[in-house]
Parts: C-alpha cells; structure tokens; sequence
C-alpha cells in the first residue's frame, strides 16, 4: 500500500498544519485516509486489479479505500502501546513514512494528533464491512477471529467487571513502590507511570475457546459506547472514555516536574481537544516527609515568577518553587484536586493514584529541577503555554478551602461508610470512597464506574442478580464496572475477609 501513498514530502506538507513544530504539542487533525494516497497511483493499482486473474491480495493502512472492492476483508489490529514499544526498537514508522530512526517523541506525537486519528476513522467507518480481526499484538504470532466472535467477545465484556492490560514505564522521576507492590522487574531502574485505565492506550484481552485475543481496549470504548458509558455520558462525549486512572510512582524518587494543564478554552484553540485535563492526586502511600506543591502562595509577583522560571530554564539561578508554591504535608489516602489552570506537582516519596480526566499529554512543564530525561537531554519546557493559563487567583487560602482533603460523608450502613472526597465543581468527575468490612452495593447511576481497592489485598465484586461471574481485585488494581452492569457489590474476600478495607470510585457527575 505504501507505493500509492503521496511522496514523503507531500505527506509531511499535509500534515504539517497539525503536527507543527513544537516538540510536544499539535493539533488533533481532522485529516481522513484519502489526504494520503496518490490519485494516479491508485488509479494505476485499481486497473490492475481489474485485470489480474486469481487471488489478490492488497494490505496497508487504508486498503480497503484504496481497492475499493474485495471479498474479504481482514482488519489488523494492535494496541496502541505495543506501537510505542516498536517506535522506541525503530521498528515502526509514521504513516506514509519510512522515518524509523525519527526520535521517538517526534513519531509519537505525530502519531498522537495524526496517525491514530486518522487510523481510528478507518476502524470505525469500517468495522461493519470486516470478515475477520488479526491481532498482531505479539510479534510473529498473530492471531485471527471472525467477526461474529469478536462482536460478541465485546458484548459481553459490557455486561460484567474487567480490567485493563496495565503498562509501567521508567522516568526521570521514578521511584521503587510499584516495583514491591506490583511485582514489577527488579533490575530496572525505577518505575514512574502506571497506565491501568486509559482504554485509547491499553489493552484488553479476551478469552475465545483456547486462544487469547489482544484488542486495543479501545474498540470497546468504539463499538459498544452506550453499554459501556451510558447513554448520558455518550451524549456528553461521544465514543470517548472520559476518566483516567494512572499511577505516579516518586518513593525513593524525585519531585515531579512542576506543572500546569490548559483550561477548556485554551485546549480547545490550541490542540482541537474539547476538555481538558483535569486531574486529582489520591495518595495510595507517602513517607513522613511527603509533600504535594498546589497553588500560589499569597501575594506573589507573577511576573517576577516567569521571569525567574525562564532564567532558570536558560541555565541561570535554580528556580524557587517555595518562593511561589505553596506546598502542602501529604499523608496516605489525601486527596488533592487540581482542576485545569492550578499549578502543581507531587513531591519525592509520594505514591498517587491519579485520577483524572483521560486527556493526558497536556501538560505545561514550568520547571524540571535541573534535570535531565532518560535520554540524557533537557527535557521540553513549556513556560509561554504555561503563562497564559495559570490561574493566579488559586492561592493558599482558596486551595485550602477547595482542594484540599474536602472529604464529606455521604451515607453509611452495616459495616460500611461511603466518603465524597471531590472532585472541585469546576471537573465533571465526582469521586466516592467506601471503607467497608462488610458486603457494599453499588449502583452504576447512569455513568461507567471506574475502581481501585486503595486499601485491603483482595476484594470480590459480585452481581445481586447473578448476571456476572464474581470478579476477584487485589490491592492498588483499578477495575472498570460498565453502565450496563447497573447494580454490584464489593465485599472484603480472601486475606481481607473480615478486615475494614477501601475502595474509590469514579464517575461522572450527573
């Protein structure tokens, strides 16, 4: 397929607009497969297709728009991660591209605002026509299912508890927590993030007679919106999985950088996403000397602040952060709320759970601490974005009195009791947390319900009704209830049997 796709050059004309030059950010594109392909090349492709005798076979990213006419039809599939891990190993290029050796943040943005968009149109405007899905997650094993497995592999997944493939990755920051905790490998150097529910990045797997299928998880998210979301919350975003739960692992590691995300209105003009990136820290662990940097302090000189923030970047005087953040003592299960526009960060020996809306590459570095990336280079600072969204009015006092551990109780029963702990009006995720020693129901409420156990080492999520299989969670593991499932129950099981153990619960505000 690739030799009916425009040249290089004219592919990289017809996606600058939206990759830009910056080394982070573009624009969600709103190209379409056709932008890429040659017209005469095609034409060329289609007559000899006509024309040839016996099978034909035509493969590439966009092949069934380019031959227009086929008897069957194989979508090949893979996991958005595994992508990454191949653009790290220069294994995979850009679409329509031979760039391998393209550093790997350059191929991924562009396949962030470009590729996968463009990819995504063609899944979904074709998902109808496919015969057969090849999941091609594992290299030189490919697997194959027919679509009538496979649709209803998805359509029952929507009517019981599942969990996400979670990734770990390194980073200048990381610490040693979730290597214990999660068993992770030993040997390396640290671990930072955790994705375990972020459906466009994850994976899923799926159980079909003897065979394990991996699937992006999120053709769910494409294919079954209303059952997993709601119809409320498909109204509001679309086939769009709208809340994140990742980790950030710093015990026995460094600060985060300090940061802030763009408001709606900024994200929306400048990166053609329509929310934005909302967030909450909930604190899985801390060690005694645990901090998390939220909010201005009083009074500051703000321009005094940039200014210092870009004097730092270009090699003069270390910046200050405690001249001009407040920084808050952080202990085990606080929770931190961080609508868009609040500087911030989590400081070394801190285990957060983040909890947040799903846009995630957002994010306006305002200072590094001098630091180098894995890669042994600076890495990108975003202080003019930053600048321009910061919400200088959020100082000490207003943080205090609406982002700080604004824990209520809501209800409680035999052996439990149930905790709003936010999230801030302005974010339209709303977080309940229940303590429990005995069996707790929950009802879904119209929205997709997205778990961690935070506290206790096993739990086991049941139907009242029997519609599901017990599900079995262990500690830190964050699990997602579909709207379909509608009523659940969680009680302590296993080694937590008897014990008062904890789960948070995310979902989206009615």
């Amino acid at each position: 397929m690739k030799s009916n796709y425009e040249s290089e050059n004219e592919i990289d004309g017809i996606t600058y607009p939206d990759v830009t030059t910056d080394r982070i950010f573009g624009y969600m594109t709103r190209l379409t497969i056709d932008a890429f392909f040659d017209e005469a090349k095609l034409a060329q492709m289609r007559s000899a297709l006509s024309n040839a005798p016996g099978l034909k076979i035509v493969y590439g990213t966009g092949a069934c728009f380019a031959a227009k006419n086929w008897d069957t039809l194989v979508y090949a599939d893979m996991a958005r991660w595994e992508i990454q891990q191949r653009m790290r190993r220069q294994e995979v290029s850009n679409l329509g591209t031979s760039n391998f050796d393209l550093e790997i943040s350059r191929k991924y943005k562009r396949a962030y605002f470009v590729d996968w968009r463009v990819a995504d149109r063609i899944k979904r405007q074709t998902f109808e026509q496919w015969d057969y899905v090849l999941d091609t997650n594992t290299v030189d094993e490919p697997k194959m299912i027919h679509i009538s497995d496979y649709k209803l592999a998805l359509a029952q997944v929507v009517n019981r508890p599942f969990r996400v493939v979670p990734f770990f990755d390194p980073g200048p920051w990381g610490g040693q927590w979730m290597k214990e905790v999660c068993d992770l490998d030993r040997s390396k150097e640290n671990f930072a993030w955790c994705f375990d529910c972020v459906p466009e990045e994850n994976s899923l797997l799926l159980r079909i007679g003897d065979a394990t299928i991996e699937i992006p998880s999120n053709n769910l998210v494409f294919f079954q919106s209303k059952a997993l979301l709601g119809e409320r919350v498909f109204a509001r975003f679309g086939a769009e999985f709208p809340i994140r739960f990742d980790f950030l692992d710093t015990m026995g590691g460094g600060n985060l950088s300090l940061q802030v995300h763009p408001l709606t209105e900024y994200i929306r003009e400048q990166f053609g996403m329509y929310y934005t990136q909302d967030e909450s820290y909930y604190l899985l662990d801390a060690s005694e000397d645990a901090v998390v940097y939220l909010g201005m302090k009083e009074g500051i000189d703000k321009v005094a602040m940039i200014n210092d923030l870009r004097a730092a970047q270009n090699g003069g005087t270390a910046f200050d952060a405690d001249k001009y953040v407040v920084k808050w003592v952080a202990k085990k299960h606080d929770h931190f709320l961080i609508p868009a526009g609040t500087v911030h960060c989590s400081g070394e020996n801190t285990m957060v759970l983040e909890i947040s809306a799903t846009p995630y590459i957002f994010t306006f570095k305002l200072w590094d601490w001098g630091r180098l990336g894995l890669d042994g280079l600076p890495r990108p600072i975003n202080i003019e974005h930053g600048a321009k969204v910061i919400q200088w009015d959020r100082d000490e006092s207003w943080v205090k009195d609406n982002l700080i551990n604004a824990v209520s109780e809501i209800d409680k029963g035999n052996g439990w009791v149930e905790e709003r702990t936010g999230l801030h009006e302005f974010e339209f995720i709303e977080t309940r947390r229940h303590w429990f020693t005995e069996k707790v129901f929950h009802h879904t409420g119209g929205s997709v319900n997205v778990l961690n156990l935070i506290e206790g080492s096993e739990a086991i999520v049941e139907s009242p009704t029997d519609a599901f299989d017990p599900f079995i969670v262990h500690f830190a593991e964050t699990f997602i209830i579909p709207e379909n499932v509608r009523e659940y129950s969680i009680r302590p099981y296993g080694e937590s049997a008897g014990q008062k153990i904890a789960t948070i619960k995310a979902f989206v505000k009615s």
